[in-house]
């Protein structure tokens, strides 16, 4: 079981959308976004957008363009046209690292941790863009920054808590379970202190207990942390409960945006994807 919310409050210090009064301008802006690969359209004409908070789901089948967006979001891939802003900064153009100094944090569909540091060195290093001296100021100035690495500390302990993860906070994360050490990844991502968060398939391979608490804690992001989050998943049920907004995509095609029961109900959605799933199912709904 998780932490209670009260335990959790004092996270929001040092994490958070910061979502500011008055300031309900969509946080993620994509328009008419076009990428090519030697000729085939990977992304055809897509436009979204994400406000502060939100939980944004993109779906589709396999090969739809799902994964090329984030790629595009995170600076792994550059659009051939449209336009891509983030808190009004254009995102076009910019290495993976600078945008992730503006606040944009990702995880990934296979695991991408250090599997023999323990799960605190993992999550300390998801702070490494914040840290603010060199080896010669921690050399010189040693209070700084032992006070610095001790702030830091504090943020990942939190999130150590946060996510229920205390008892294997210094265990190795090649000994945990996949399902924790998804958990970990998450916790990395959210070290990076993000506005936005780009969650590629975080219950794939995961048992219904784990993927239950992932979703818990994936909404308990975005509720008390404020944060928001685009999401790529192929666990329908799992993004009809707890999406906000849903696209739909095919073949690199928008087929559908709006509210995760309009999408249910979009019969191109349903040939295209739903669909898929329905039969293989016999009919079952």
């Amino acid at each position: 079981m998780s932490p209670s919310a009260t335990s959790r409050q004092p996270l929001t210090e040092f994490l958070g959308g910061r979502t500011r009064a008055g300031d309900e301008r969509s946080l993620l802006e994509v328009s008419d976004i076009v990428l090519r690969f030697e000729g085939v359209t990977a992304i055809d004409t897509v436009s979204f957008e994400v406000g502060p908070s939100e939980l944004f789901a993109i779906i589709g089948p396999n090969g739809a363009g799902k994964t090329s967006i984030f790629n595009c979001l995170s600076g792994v891939y550059r659009p051939e046209s449209g336009a891509i802003t983030f808190a009004g900064e254009s995102l076009i153009g910019r290495r993976p690292h600078a945008i992730a100094k503006l606040g944009i944090a990702r995880t990934f569909q296979n695991i991408e941790l250090f599997a023999n540091l323990t799960v605190l060195d993992n999550l300390m290093l998801g702070r490494h863009q914040h840290i603010g001296y060199g080896p010669a100021a921690a050399m010189f100035y040693a209070g700084k920054a032992r006070r610095e690495e001790s702030r830091h500390r504090e943020v990942v302990e939190r999130i150590i808590d946060f996510l229920d993860i205390e008892n294997v906070r210094k265990a190795p994360v090649s000994m945990l379970p996949f399902g924790i050490q998804k958990r970990v990844e998450l916790g990395r991502a959210l070290a990076m202190a993000p506005r936005l968060l780009l969650l590629d398939e975080p219950v794939a391979g995961m048992n219904l207990e784990e993927r239950e608490d992932m979703a818990r804690f994936i909404l308990d992001i975005k509720e008390e942390l404020e944060i928001a989050i685009v999401l790529v998943e192929h666990d329908m049920g799992l993004v009809m409960d707890i999406a906000d907004r849903v696209l739909a995509m095919d073949f690199g095609r928008q087929i559908a945006i709006g509210a995760p029961e309009s999408i249910q109900q979009d019969r191109e959605v349903i040939r295209a994807y739903l669909g898929e799933q329905h039969e293989s199912r016999g009919g079952e709904s």
